[in-house]
């Protein structure tokens, strides 16, 4: 597996990483422990060095399976978790609280969870508009300062945002949805990051599996699977958005990959320090995302797909409304 640094930090992540929420939450029912532990360790096996989780997923559940399949390989793997919420006593959500103290709280949880004393790299999964950003960052620079956590980052965070915090504290990475479906970051976000030197981990890469070609109109979705509140997965919206796996399809048909592969392979193509974070439950589905990694697309395929996707219109909003204001400030 290529490896890639985000950034102008010195954090080496495998081209392709993992994302790890799908194997307890978000998609339906938790998938079964010892499973996930193995498709974990197989990434590993594989070449992935980069897997992400947060406490929220559960609460808590994904971060100790993480824990529970990477302690034996812990010296060969980079972990990434976020911090957001409190929680009650029966791991109700409480709301945000990005206060210092719940963040020092909130570390001392995930380092036990992940059996592991460092956390690599530690975002703030929202921004929470009762805490300045500056001491959210300051809070990490302490934790930072004790060793026990060694790069700072940022999710969904708007442009002033992310250089407020890193003027306190340097962000190593934001990890923001991008992928041929959503291409918001690409007018103030990515500038911004490149200014600073920056590093961009783009979560839901394929569209929350949208851009794989495995979801029509005859997709039924469970209760607990997130995609079923979307507008964007209305089944309306999925008739018309077939449009851009139709462009994957095509493109894939010449480099003989799949719809999913020139996808991660498009997003590789458009910065060097960009590593996405597909995730999957399944191990074919693993293979097939890391093999992104050796498609190359030259300047006349990015071009090609450019201009095709430009007579793309996607329809339906990504998140509900009442998602979408905790995004991006």
């Amino acid at each position: 597996m290529k490896k890639r640094t985000l950034g102008n930090s010195n954090l080496e992540v495998s081209a392709i990483g993992l994302g790890c929420m799908g194997m307890s939450f978000g998609y339906g029912p938790a998938q079964d422990k010892n499973e996930m532990i193995k498709l974990i360790q197989a990434a590993v096996e594989k070449g992935v060095t980069f897997f992400d989780t947060a406490e929220v997923y559960g609460p808590y559940t994904n971060e100790q399976l993480l824990g529970e399949a990477l302690a034996p390989l812990r010296h060969q793997v980079v972990i990434a978790t976020k911090f957001l919420y409190e929680f009650g006593p029966n791991g109700e959500n409480l709301g945000m609280n990005c206060r210092p103290e719940h963040i020092k709280k909130s570390i001392e949880g995930s380092l036990k969870r992940l059996r592991t004393d460092v956390i690599d790299l530690y975002y703030q999964h929202r921004v929470d508009p009762a805490v300045p950003i500056e001491d959210v960052a300051g809070t990490v620079k302490d934790l930072i300062g004790e060793g026990k956590v060694k790069h700072f980052g940022l999710s969904e965070a708007g442009a002033q945002t992310i250089r407020r915090a890193h003027a306190v504290q340097a962000v190593t990475a934001l990890q923001s949805e991008y992928s041929l479906w959503t291409r918001t970051p690409e007018k103030e976000i990515i500038p911004t990051l490149e200014e600073l030197g920056i590093g961009f981990v783009p979560f839901s890469p394929l569209g929350k599996g949208f851009l794989t070609g495995k979801i029509d109109t005859s997709t039924a979705f469970a209760s607990t699977d997130i995609r079923s509140t979307l507008p964007r997965f209305e089944q309306a919206a999925r008739e018309a958005n077939q449009a851009m796996v139709e462009l994957l399809t095509r493109i894939g048909q010449g480099k003989q990959a799949t719809p999913a592969q020139i996808a991660l392979a498009w997003l590789l193509a458009q910065k060097p320090w960009i590593a996405p974070i597909p995730g999957t439950t399944k191990l074919h589905r693993l293979e097939e995302n890391i093999g992104a990694a050796n498609i190359e697309l030259t300047p006349d395929d990015l071009s090609q797909i450019e201009e095709a996707a430009s007579k793309i219109t996607i329809q339906g909003a990504r998140y509900t409304e009442a998602m979408e204001k905790q995004t991006g400030r």
